[in-house]
């Protein structure tokens, strides 16, 4: 269990780094992060709609991956602590 344990806690943190560069990636609506990074600025020719979709779409299979491993850390954690609690 230990190895799993390894592998899931080094998909975390990858999972939690592109999770949180996709996201800054999203066009902003006007105002916060986004448009410190230029976002604001940026015209309609930089993204078209097929590549805001696929964003989209891989930033939640990218969340939903991220949730999944959460949970069974939490699991793993839970059921290897040798049943002190």
């Amino acid at each position: 269990m230990d190895v799993l344990q390894v592998i899931l806690q080094i998909l975390l943190g990858i999972t939690s780094l592109l999770l949180t560069l996709l996201i800054l990636l999203h066009k902003g609506r006007g105002g916060g992060l986004s448009d410190m990074f230029g976002g604001g600025m940026s015209s309609g020719l930089s993204s078209s709609g097929v590549a805001e979709r696929n964003l989209n779409r891989f930033t939640i299979v990218l969340g939903c991956t991220w949730g999944v491993v959460i949970i069974g850390l939490g699991l793993i954690m839970r059921f290897t602590s040798g049943g002190d609690s």
